[in-house]
């Protein structure tokens, strides 16, 4: 690892002062009340809200854990990673019944759609798995990043790194998350993307890379017996996990809520899909890159996840690898600041505001900041315990999100497919769901001091794909079987909610908020997607 020098610091000072600029200018400018602090006044345009979403989405989890992938032969998780068909579904099929309802958040959709006790159950499990999922995989990142790039040790990177962000999302709110996470975004992409070019130039090009690693290498594609990722489960259990994360997670959602209107938010999302193409090639090629190199005998790494930071500090120039460096923290910063306030909204407007109804506005905004300081302490104390459950931080994270996801995206799409699907259905699915997902987290972690031939070994041992792809099968069978079971819903329950009670006059409004251009451009992004999965076929 080269250390960095006078020209890498002036980047990163000069991108920090920019950022508090923006910071300083938007804590001027914040009202205080709910829909200010909590959703930007909901007056931000389609640019904002897809680099938003993509910046949200990108932490440094992404950053060090999918070059990690790549360079650790973990290649069918970039499945995750070319969903943007998925955040299409967001703004196609999802975000219309967000806006019609009015919400502030998924739990409030619910609660609408079904009854108050699921908005309850959803609003505690989203900040729970928050604390397992985003928060302690985003700071766990930023301590490796942090403390390989500045050459401190991991806990004094990652506390700091967590400290700075707190103080922004607390005194800012979403209006100061979505205008720093822009300027983020595009700071992550020129970065990458110059990390991707001349790591590309210094191996020799595709073929010589291709070459040095074996074709096979580069094929995502494993065969349904695969012990790791066969790809029946890994396409059906990805497509849940993206729809849960995409569609219904208040972490991402929350961004497209933040739109003028339907149409910005709907081209938000168009937006945000089409920067989603760029991970593949921005994060996963420089960890092959990092492989190939290592096999050549020019880099050595330990551990897959710090492919990443040791290519960056290596090959590129300096200056440009501060302006890296920059991005990187910038990432880690961006979804600590996301979820943090995701997690304050949730707490504030679905738990508080439910127990205190009449609480004052400043009181809201001033819960929400309380919210937001004791969710990071419990997320840093975590971090340990995550450590145990998987060796790979990109494994981990999409292994857990894989028993959380099944029962809410059932729950949501059946919600608004399906007419018939009552209250009584929503809530046994969401905690006989939680209850199971739960259980496998906890086999998992003691599954060695079981009986080999006993079920919960079998339980606690199956691969986490084929977990989640017949743990929501089940959640499907389970919600459909209680709701036809139990009494249907009341028509003026169901107005404007689900496919089959649209108004005429909804259905006119939502035809008028997109042209010929936006469907155009979400048939490319489709085709696109299309063509990455054929490509990385090991040929």
């Amino acid at each position: 690892m080269q250390t960095l020098d006078s020209f890498d610091w002036i980047a990163i000072s000069i991108y920090f002062l920019v950022l508090l600029g923006i910071a300083l200018w938007v804590i001027r400018k914040k009202e205080n009340n709910t829909e200010d602090y909590f959703l930007a006044g909901r007056n931000v345009g389609w640019f904002v809200v897809g680099a938003s979403i993509f910046a949200s989405n990108i932490g440094s989890e992404h950053v060090v854990g999918l070059a990690g992938a790549g360079a650790g032969d973990r290649l069918p998780m970039l499945i995750y990673e070319i969903q943007a068909w998925i955040v299409l579904i967001l703004g196609w099929v999802f975000l219309p019944f967000y806006a019609r309802a009015g919400v502030f958040t998924m739990p409030e959709f619910l609660e609408k759609r079904f009854d108050a006790r699921a908005r309850w159950i959803l609003s505690v499990f989203s900040i729970v798995a928050y604390v397992l999922t985003k928060i302690s995989v985003t700071i766990y990142a930023g301590g490796v990043v942090v403390s390989a790039l500045l050459g401190i040790d991991f806990w004094t990177g990652a506390i700091a790194t967590v400290v700075l962000t707190g103080i922004y999302t607390v005194l800012g709110g979403m209006r100061a998350v979505v205008y720093t996470e822009t300027l983020q975004a595009i700071i992550l992409v020129i970065g990458a993307a110059a990390l991707t070019f001349i790591g590309l130039d210094h191996v020799g090009g595709w073929e010589s890379m291709k070459e040095t690693v074996t074709p096979e290498y580069l094929n995502m594609w494993r065969s349904a017996s695969d012990p790791d990722f066969p790809w029946p489960s890994l396409l059906i259990a990805s497509t849940i996990t993206g729809i849960w994360y995409w569609c219904t997670d208040q972490y991402i959602v929350q961004r497209a809520l933040t739109a003028k209107n339907i149409k910005e938010g709907r081209r938000g999302t168009i937006f945000g899909a089409l920067l989603k193409l760029f991970p593949v090639f921005l994060f996963l090629i420089p960890g092959v890159i990092a492989l190939t190199l290592k096999m050549r005998g020019e880099l050595h790494w330990d551990s897959p996840d710090e492919a990443f930071p040791v290519l960056m500090s290596n090959l590129l120039p300096s200056g440009l690898r501060g302006l890296v460096a920059a991005g990187l923290l910038a990432a880690l910063m961006s979804s600590l600041a996301s979820v943090f306030n995701s997690c304050s909204t949730l707490f504030t407007v679905d738990i508080y505001k439910k127990i205190r109804p009449n609480a004052p506005e400043k009181k809201l905004v001033r819960t929400g900041q309380i919210a937001t300081i004791i969710v990071v302490i419990i997320g840093i104390i975590w971090i340990p315990i995550m450590a145990n459950i998987s060796g790979v931080l990109y494994e981990y994270l999409q292994s857990v999100q894989s028993y959380i996801a099944p029962p809410i995206t059932a729950v949501f799409l059946l919600g608004i497919f399906h007419k018939r699907i009552n209250s009584q259905g929503a809530f046994v699915t969401m905690v006989v769901g939680f209850i199971v997902g739960a259980l496998r987290i906890v086999l998992e972690l003691v599954k060695d001091s079981l009986d080999p031939d006993s079920f919960w070994y079998l339980l606690g041992d199956m691969n986490f794909l084929s977990f989640a792809s017949w743990f929501f099968l089940f959640c499907i069978i389970l919600i459909v079987v209680v709701s036809y079971a139990t009494p249907a819903p009341s028509d003026e329950k169901l107005k404007n909610l689900t496919y089959a009670t649209i108004s005429d006059e909804e259905r006119k409004k939502n035809k008028n908020s997109y042209n010929w251009k936006d469907i155009a451009i979400s048939v490319i992004i489709i085709a696109i997607v299309a063509y990455v999965m054929i490509w990385f076929n090991g040929k």
